[in-house]
């Protein structure tokens, strides 16, 4: 795993990713910084990180997209499964160096409340309290992306689809106000979402069996519950994408609350993510 993790900071630092990722984070916060702690005179630093977050939808995908697929396009890959090291260490090394890429920026960033602080009044605690979940957030994302890259060899079909599902994220809250809030609509997008899981297990696992039996059993659980009580999926597929949204649970913090529950979503978001590419890569040394 240290191996691997020394090979991915080299790469990242001896080409332009680490610097132009660190870059465009810094001037996103940087023209957050203006427009509200400097022009509109506001202290509260943590709104600047919230209008900061949508610079997520390309800088993850953009930071993601070689992770794994770069790996299978030049055929490395199978150099990595030749080591003496398991599966799990390789996604393992290849995430914690991108976290440290990640932390970098983020470090000089945590010295502007108290740059701000010698102005004027910085509520450090809540300051530092969103930058943390900011952190924590980013690294979820990027277990999102290192998943994304692990199903392909093509760099730009990786960022493309990395962007399209973390701006799909970042809008779910809003994009629920359009959708269906019948018990009808909800039961037919539950049934896509069921379909979409089953093609995800089959791909990963090349087993028929056991896809087409996940989703043989979570369609019948679903008519059961609709068929016993329909009033339940009244609104639940609103309630399913607020809840699942990433950036509204960052929401938490912004209004001065540190959300454990938050916290704990995000690190759980990371290990299934991980978990998957994991398991992406296995089918791969094995096939």
């Amino acid at each position: 795993m240290t191996a691997v993790l020394k090979h991915e900071l080299k790469t990242y630092f001896h080409s332009l990713t680490a610097y132009v990722f660190g870059a465009f984070l810094l001037a996103f916060i940087g023209i957050g910084a203006m427009m509200y702690n400097l022009q509109a005179a506001v202290s509260n630093f943590e709104y600047v990180l919230s209008f900061a977050s949508l610079i997520f939808v390309v800088i993850v995908p953009v930071l993601t997209m070689r992770v794994i697929a770069e790996e299978r396009k030049q055929k490395t890959d199978q150099l990595l499964y030749s080591l003496p090291i398991s599966t799990t260490d390789v996604i393992i090394g290849k995430y914690l160096a991108l976290l440290i890429v990640y932390f970098i920026p983020m470090c000089i960033i945590s010295i502007y409340p108290l740059v701000f602080r010698q102005f004027g009044e910085v509520y450090l605690k809540t300051a530092y309290g969103s930058i943390a979940a900011f952190f924590i957030m980013g690294a979820a994302l990027i277990a999102i992306g290192v998943f994304i890259s692990s199903l392909t060899d093509n760099q730009g079909f990786s960022a493309g689809i990395g962007i399209a599902v973390i701006l799909f994220n970042y809008y779910s809250v809003s994009l629920s106000e359009y959708i269906s809030s019948t018990a009808v609509g909800s039961l037919i997008a539950i049934l896509v979402f069921i379909v979409i899981v089953g093609i995800i297990v089959k791909y990963l696992t090349r087993n028929e069996k056991l896809a087409y039996g996940f989703i043989f059993v979570m369609i019948l659980l679903t008519a059961v519950l609709y068929w016993t009580n329909g009033g339940r999926f009244e609104g639940l597929l609103g309630d399913i994408m607020t809840k699942l949204s990433l950036f509204e649970r960052f929401n938490s913090f912004i209004n001065g609350v540190f959300d454990m529950t938050a916290i704990v979503y995000y690190l759980s978001v990371a290990a299934l993510f991980l978990f998957l590419s994991v398991q992406s890569l296995e089918k791969r040394r094995y096939n």
